[in-house]
């Protein structure tokens, strides 16, 4: 067999074991997590634009719902977007002359990092690092070969990484000062770059579209997210992230770093190193989730493998080969144990109580589970606990079911075993599909777990009789307390109340 094929065989073990893991490094306790739920239910509401996401999501969900909606499919495709990151730093690898180590070398650090951690889930987050990844290359390809094909193609990698995250603009910050202090500067004085700059333009321009004709919904999401979650980000925390995001691997990125000015032949892309340190900045200063960042590594280890494989080429260090391979797998051990939901919720509760380690989640406080694998529980056990409820309603047709959040409506609505239940919110993206055209006599709430008080407050105005029906058992869900009541005998224009509900909350957003 042929140096070629020995890589070809290499190439197609890494990408295989990368399917494989994705479905085995889940226990069968866990269910789908929170957030995928939501994402599921965009396909069956194509937009050019959500609340949340860009419309990539959406589209891809559709595809997910025809071939079948099944968890096989929703596991697949983050699994194929981060078999494809390892393929494209193997390109990458290639591009710089990089050998059979330095292949290998790359793979290993790619595949068994955070990276796999994110593939695991059916969220934006696979496609955003892929769509980091081949913006790199493309900028590659483009400055060794001077083919105007590879900057077009660069802006269709950014236009594919803005309609799925518009994350990936904070890559172009970073490039844009990045660029500007090395020699390649004079990219900035190409036509072609202004044209791929335009063609990008043109093809986010319906989504560009759908924000100002939705008053700019990701401006507010932000800002929720800023004053719900970004504000327990410890800036600390988010650093020591970043060197656990790549424990093993790490001295592959500190070559990388070393090789920009050590190496003669990557010199000239110290751009990318220059892109890290500002993308790296923005971040920090804006107290950014940790993961929003992992894009940028990538490609720092197609070039620290390179470079490894250079440094032990000769004498002594050939023996360091073996060892640098080696390292990235051992430290990886104790990652999945730490990491992955491989162990039922019970056993984690265990560790935590005889170790003392016990998680911080978004509210600020400590768990024994991480948040989350608390995300990947109870909502089986919610849908059948409202199927329940909602058989028991006699006047199904003038019925509406109303979640507290995203994740209990998009569960409900996957796990529901009755033909035409339909969950509904005041979340997220529910809050415009929820349809007003019938009048209301009964309503199925869904109560996230709350002080007494609180409790259906405002249904109390709306409706004479009230009575609970249910509530979520499993104490190692974060939906763990959630109460389910049934509300009838109406006070009110139910419909009524619901759509002035509905564009008071839009007008406190500011929408």
């Amino acid at each position: 067999m042929s140096p070629a094929s020995h890589q070809k065989l290499l190439l197609w073990t890494f990408i295989i074991l990368k399917f494989i893991l994705v479905y085995v490094l889940v226990h069968p306790d866990y269910e789908l997590h929170r957030d995928e739920y939501l994402h599921l239910d965009l396909g069956r509401h194509l937009s050019w634009g959500y609340t949340s996401v860009p419309p990539a999501t959406g589209l891809l969900s559709y595809l997910i719902l025809l071939l079948g909606n099944s968890v096989f499919w929703i596991k697949f495709f983050p699994a194929l977007f981060g078999a494809l990151t390892t393929w494209v730093v193997w390109m990458i690898v290639r591009q710089l002359q990089g050998g059979t180590f330095a292949l290998l070398l790359a793979c290993v650090a790619t595949t068994l990092s955070v990276i796999m951690r994110i593939n695991i889930l059916y969220q934006p987050n696979s496609l955003d690092i892929l769509s980091w990844t081949l913006v790199y290359f493309g900028l590659l390809k483009y400055l060794d070969t001077n083919e105007r094909r590879w900057i077009f193609l660069t802006a269709i990698f950014f236009t594919i990484g803005f309609l799925n995250k518009y994350n990936i603009g904070f890559l172009a910050l970073g490039l844009l000062p990045g660029l500007l202090l090395t020699e390649n500067r004079n990219l900035f004085a190409k036509k072609d770059f202004y044209l791929a700059v335009l063609m990008a333009l043109i093809l986010i321009a319906p989504n560009l579209v759908w924000q100002y004709q939705n008053h700019f919904p990701v401006v507010h999401h932000m800002k929720e997210l800023s004053e719900t979650q970004l504000i327990n980000v410890a800036r600390m925390d988010f650093v020591k992230e970043q060197i656990l995001f790549f424990i093993g691997s790490l001295f592959v990125l500190l070559a990388a770093i070393v090789a920009f000015f050590r190496y003669p032949p990557f010199r000239k892309y110290r751009f990318i190193l220059w892109s890290f340190v500002f993308c790296l900045s923005i971040f920090l200063y804006f107290k950014a989730k940790p993961y929003y960042t992992i894009g940028l590594y990538p490609v720092l280890l197609a070039f620290g493998s390179v470079y490894l494989e250079q440094l032990f080429r000769i004498g002594w260090r050939r023996y360091l080969r073996p060892v640098a391979i080696l390292i990235p797998i051992l430290f990886y051990i104790p990652v999945v144990r730490a990491s992955f939901p491989i162990k039922p919720p019970e056993e984690l509760e265990k560790d935590a109580l005889s170790s003392g380690k016990y998680h911080t989640w978004e509210d600020g406080k400590k768990h024994p589970l991480q948040q989350d694998f608390a995300d990947m529980l109870g909502w089986k056990e919610l849908a059948a606990k409202v199927d329940k409820a909602y058989a028991s309603v006699q006047d199904k047709q003038h019925s509406v079911i109303m979640a507290d959040n995203y994740g209990q409506t998009g569960a409900i609505n996957y796990y529901t075993r009755t033909p035409g239940l339909q969950a509904n919110s005041f979340n997220a993206d529910y809050i415009y599909w929820l349809k007003l055209d019938e009048p209301v006599t009964t309503f199925v709430s869904i109560k996230t777990a709350a002080e007494p008080d609180e409790e259906l407050i405002l249904e109390k105005r709306v409706f004479n009789k009230w009575r609970l029906v249910g509530e979520i058992k499993n104490k190692y869900s974060r939906e763990y307390g959630t109460k389910i009541y049934i509300l009838t005998e109406p006070k009110v224009d139910v419909t009524e109340a619901l759509r002035m509900y509905r564009e008071r909350l839009l007008k406190a957003d500011g929408f």
